[in-house]
């Protein structure tokens, strides 16, 4: 929270005051300059004492409740901007008055009214473009099932691979803007046991896991693709070595820790490699992943209250940690 002395009423409030305590002991000076106490009686000298103190008390007592009016509307406008940063694009300001500080929060409210419908038509553009792209996705796969017998098998291999590339990459699109479009309140919610959830991705890829934990809130679907793109990076960039995986509840939440002893990731990367499409530096194509899955990893584990990092692994290699609430509700 913010110091009491930060803010702007106080600080305005403060400066009334100084100027309303200047004005009256000017006030005072000039009149005991031109009339000295000594020609006044004592009585008439108090007198005027107390009338400018009880005018200086008026006027501090009629002046706070607009000060404080003001900067409240000022503290609503801040208010609603950084819940607007933090990504909810339908928090708006209510306007009162005709004044500046009403047209500023008319201004944000229209500003902010047409960002939302164009990111909303974005999200909207992108996954029905990616849902269309099923159908020609479909018959392309149709097709070269068909040249199977005409083609070699070098031709196959790398046909196979680049379909299968474009319909994760398809797939991946369409999980990402189904997060972006719906609100975290209108989420499916259900106690999920994420332990067997991880044991059966392990099995899958043939990785080791180590340890156990209690049940998590949240969607099953989400957290298992999340546990999947994780074991996956793991393998793809650790080659033939084991991919380790450890589970544990740990400071009143789960931990989840996926290593691999690939190449590992240096250390002004580890961040980068959560943004959409970022690949590191000399990362072949052909290596497979569509530079979603890591994404995808922060975006899942965020709506469930939790986070996701990248740490060295020894030498060589690198671990992914995640950290979920245990029985508690996903943040909004």
């Amino acid at each position: 929270m913010r110091n009491f002395g930060s803010r702007m009423y106080v600080r305005i409030y403060a400066t009334l005051l100084a100027c309303i305590v200047l004005a009256v002991l000017m006030f005072g000076y000039i009149h005991f300059w031109f009339a000295p106490p000594r020609h006044m009686p004592r009585n008439a000298t108090m007198a005027v004492m107390l009338l400018l103190l009880m005018i200086a008390i008026v006027i501090a007592a009629g002046a706070y409740p607009v000060v404080r009016r003001i900067t409240r509307r000022l503290e609503q406008l801040q208010g609603s901007v950084q819940a607007w940063g933090r990504g909810d694009l339908g928090a708006r300001v209510d306007v009162h008055g005709a004044d500046e500080v009403a047209q500023l929060a008319a201004s944000f409210n229209d500003s902010a009214a047409r960002i939302e419908a164009l990111v909303g038509a974005q999200k909207s553009l992108l996954a029905n473009a990616s849902h269309e792209l099923r159908s020609p996705l479909a018959r392309i796969r149709m097709a070269v099932e068909l040249l199977q017998d005409s083609a070699s098998p070098a031709i196959r291999q790398e046909l196979a691979r680049n379909i299968s590339e474009l319909d994760q990459l398809i797939d991946e699109v369409l999980l990402a803007s189904r997060l972006d479009a719906v609100p975290q309140e209108h989420a499916a919610i259900e106690e999920v046991e994420l332990t067997g959830i991880v044991a059966e991705e392990c099995a899958r890829v043939g990785a080791v896991l180590d340890g156990v934990a209690g049940a998590v809130q949240g969607d099953a679907t989400l957290l298992r693709r999340m546990v999947r793109n994780l074991l996956e990076n793991a393998r793809r960039h650790g080659g033939e070595a084991e991919v380790s995986v450890m589970l544990a509840s740990a400071g009143g939440g789960t931990m989840l820790e996926i290593c691999d002893r690939g190449p590992g990731v240096p250390a002004a990367e580890r961040e980068r490699i959560f943004e959409p499409f970022y690949r590191l530096p000399g990362a072949s194509e052909k290596a497979g992943g569509v530079g979603l899955g890591l994404s995808l990893v922060r975006q899942i584990a965020r709506r469930h209250g939790g986070e996701v990092e990248c740490l060295p692994n020894g030498e060589h290699g690198a671990c992914f940690r995640v950290t979920l609430p245990s029985g508690g509700q996903p943040s909004a």
